[in-house]
Order: structure tokens, then sequence, then C-alpha cells
């Protein structure tokens, strides 16, 4: 009986290697499995904060995974259009996930879904570098994916422009102007053949040339070469007419960064007219307060800037009108409010209206206090604007208890050998030396008086006694 049991011990342990072994050979595919079961958790789970049926799990769960597919990528486009961005990134990361399941590791539809995340993280958060790693990822699939007969190619080309673009942007964000160019130039390279090939329509290639002249613009705008930029800008502004609408949302940034290049090259009138174009844009599509503030701020921004006599009225009317759209706001319009009234006065200043400009200051001194704090950059300028205006009226007191403040809250912020600290406390300093000097003329000449009207008094005989005002 003993040596049966030993028998079969051995027999077990002779059995064992293999047994580890057809283990070992089905490791992979378990791990490969739990891999992807784990991104199928990941894929159907919805974040809500109601908890979700046992049967409506049950049925997200063992929902076929290309119907899965298809729902995240209407989430994600109506959670982008709904401005709820947090939620369109989830969404795209879990069309990554399913692509991987429904098409495998390379194929070009993964790429496609790796440039749609991309595009999300580059456009709802602005997040450049995700983008950059996850577009250079799809770069990578799209260059080792594996063709079969029955691809659509004009599909693989669009998820190729759609690559080089999206990577184009990512590096226009970080500055990587060079990479940006050369992505750039291949996607519209590409959006030309695409069309004269018939992979594209005519409307879809405009849209395209939109976005990618718009992209140009940036490019060498982002480098200071406003010549360059500006030609690109008005077939950018062009385009987007043509492919959205005259009135669109999105041609609200092309006016603004075409005006914004028109005001470096000096083109004034038209910068005002394309901003002007912009608030008008804005007024009809029902803004928030502090965008109607915004956009009639840039109007008034260009009008003051140009320096010029003939557009001093359109700044002072843009500036009203842009305080007046958020003067009852709290919190962050607030500041905001008196931010755009700080610029205002030093327009009046610069218009010669200083009185004018003093007396709104003081005004504002008290809620800025409120909004900034007593011991803030906002506070600091105020003081040291009013204690300029005492002293242009020759009220050197006033001047120097204000420019004390100023000079106070300096120190505080920015420290005693700041250079606005020492020009504030040289300012003193001279006053300081000025009414020293002042007092001690004052204490001459009351001596000169004392001394004349204690000196003795002599007389003619046969004349009378002179006085002191004799």
């Amino acid at each position: 009986m003993a040596v049966t049991k030993k028998r079969k011990a051995a027999d077990d342990k002779r059995g064992a290697p293999k047994d580890n072994a057809y283990e070992n050979m089905q490791e992979p595919q378990e791990t490969h499995m739990s891999s992807h079961l784990d991104e199928v958790v990941a894929a159907v789970s919805v974040t809500s904060k109601n908890r979700i049926p046992n049967k409506l799990l049950q049925t997200a769960l063992f929902q076929p995974p290309r119907e899965k597919l298809h729902l995240c990528e209407e989430r994600a486009k109506s959670y982008s259009s709904s401005r709820e961005y947090k939620q369109a990134i989830q969404e795209l990361v879990r069309c990554v996930a399913l692509t991987r399941i429904c098409y495998g590791d390379w194929h070009w539809k993964l790429a496609e879904a790796y440039v749609n995340l991309a595009q999300g993280y580059l456009q709802l958060k602005g997040l450049s570098l995700q983008a950059k790693q996850h577009a250079e990822k799809a770069k990578e699939i799209l260059a080792n994916s594996i063709e079969s007969p029955c691809h659509n190619k004009a599909d693989i080309f669009k998820c190729s422009l759609e690559l080089f673009y999206t990577l184009g942007r990512a590096l226009l964000s970080l500055q990587k102007f060079k990479d940006a160019s050369e992505n750039l130039i291949k996607a519209e390279r590409l959006s030309k053949e695409m069309l004269q090939c018939g992979n594209i329509v005519k409307e879809e290639w405009i849209e395209i040339q939109s976005r990618i002249k718009l992209s140009f613009a940036q490019l060498y705008q982002g480098q200071k070469r406003s010549k360059e930029a500006f030609p690109y800008y008005q077939k950018a502004l062009e385009y987007t007419e043509i492919a959205k609408d005259e009135k669109s949302l999105e041609c609200v940034q092309v006016l603004r960064e075409l005006a914004g290049v028109e005001q470096a090259l000096g083109l004034y009138d038209a910068a005002i007219s394309h901003f002007s174009r912009a608030h008008l844009i804005i007024l009809s599509k029902d803004p928030s307060p502090e965008e109607a503030a915004d956009s009639a701020h840039f109007i008034a921004r260009a009008a003051a800037a140009s320096g010029m006599h003939d557009h001093r009225d359109v700044a002072e009317k843009y500036f009203q009108e842009s305080m007046t759209s958020i003067k009852d706001s709290e919190g962050a319009e607030r500041a905001k409010f008196l931010s755009i009234q700080d610029e205002f006065c030093s327009f009046l200043q610069t218009t010669g209206q200083k009185e004018r400009a003093a007396m709104i200051l003081r005004e504002s001194l008290e809620a800025k206090v409120g909004a900034f704090g007593d011991f803030s950059p906002e506070v600091a300028e105020t003081y040291r604007v009013l204690g300029r205006a005492d002293l242009a009226q020759g009220n050197n007191s006033g001047a120097y208890a204000k420019l004390k403040k100023c000079v106070q809250i300096e120190t505080f912020l920015y420290g005693s050998q700041d250079k606005k600290t020492l020009a504030t406390q040289h300012t003193i300093d001279t006053l300081s030396k000025i009414s020293e000097a002042a007092g001690k003329s004052r204490q001459s000449v009351k001596a000169k008086v004392a001394f004349c009207t204690s000196a003795p008094q002599y007389t003619m005989p046969g004349r009378g006694r002179h006085s002191v005002a004799d």
C-alpha cells in the first residue's frame, strides 16, 4: 500500500513539469486576455453620481465592443459640444481601449482613435505635451499598420491628414516652430493631393484649409513675423467665412487675431474695424456679461493704442460699454471691472483728462481694497497715480502721504531693493528734501522779520517816530 502511494507521488512529480509547461504556454494569452478584460471594464464603466441598476450594468458589460465604441464616440461629441471637457476626454480614452479590442494593435482605426484623443487634449484642455505624445503614437501605428484589401485608402489618408495637422498644432503650442511647420506643410500637401484625387469634396477641403492657414498664421505670429502672418490670416478668414458663415463664432477668433496683427503693423483703422465685426457677432449670440465686456474691451484697447485723436471717442465709448456690462458683478468679474477702469483712467491721463482720472481712482480705492486686498499691486499702483496727481497740482503733503502708503505696499510685495520700490522711495526722499528746504526758508524769513521788529528806533529832534510800515 505504501509502495503504491510512493509510485503515485512519483508519477505526479513526473507529470508536473508537463503541466507547468502547458501553464507557461497559456500564461501570455491569459495575460493578454486579462489586459483586454481590464480595458473592457474601464471602457464600459460609466461615471455617474447614481448607481447603475444591475440589469443595466449587465447589459453594458455584455454589449458588443463595436456597439459600445460607437456609443462612446457619440458621447464624446455630445460632451465636447456641451463643454463638459473632462467627460469628453474620458470617453475618448474609452474609445482608444475599445478600438484596440475591436481592431487590434496595428490597425489604422487605432491610430485614428489616438489622433482624436490628441485633438481632445489639445483643443479641450490645452495640454500640448499629452497631445504630442498621443499623435506620435498614432504616427507609429500608421507606419507599422498592416494593410488589407478591404481597407478604404481615403479614410487612411484622412487619418494621416488629421495626424499631421494635430501634431503640427501641438508642436506649435510647444513653440517648436520648425517641426510644427514641417507637419503643417505635410498636411497642406496631402489635402491638395486628396482634392485632386477626389478623396475629399471641395467643401471639406475649404474647411481643412481654414484650419491650416490659421495655424500657419499663428506659426509666423508666434515668431513675431507679423508681415508674413498677415496674408495667412486673411486667407484663414476667407476660408472660415465660406466653410462656416460670416456671422459664425468661428470667425471671431480669426477676426481678433487678424486685428492684433494689423495693430502690430500700424493698420489701426482696419484693426478697429475687425474688432468691431467680432463684437457684433458676439452680441448676436446672447453672450454672458463677461463675454460682452471682453469683446468691447478689445475695441477700446485698439482705439486707445492708436494714439490718434479721431479714435478717442471710440475708445471712451467702448471702455464705458465694457465697464457697464460687468459693473454690478461680484468676484472675478468685479476684479475685471476694476482692471478695465484702471486702463480707462490711464487713457484719460494720456488725453489730458488728469483730474477726471484722479477722481475715478479715488472713488475706486475702497472697492480695490475689498477686491484685491490692502497689500496688492492694484492698490499700490492707485496710491502711486494719486500721489503723482497731487504732486502735479502742487499738493506736496497729500502726495507724500499717498506715496508713503504706496512704498509700504511695494516693500511688502517686492522688497526694498526692487526697481519700483526704489523709484517711489526716491520720489519720497526728493519731496522730503523740498519740504525741509521750504521749512528752513520760512524760518529764516521769520527770523529776519523778528530782527527788524526788535531793533531800537531812533528819532531826530523835532521829528515824529517812524513806524515799521514806513
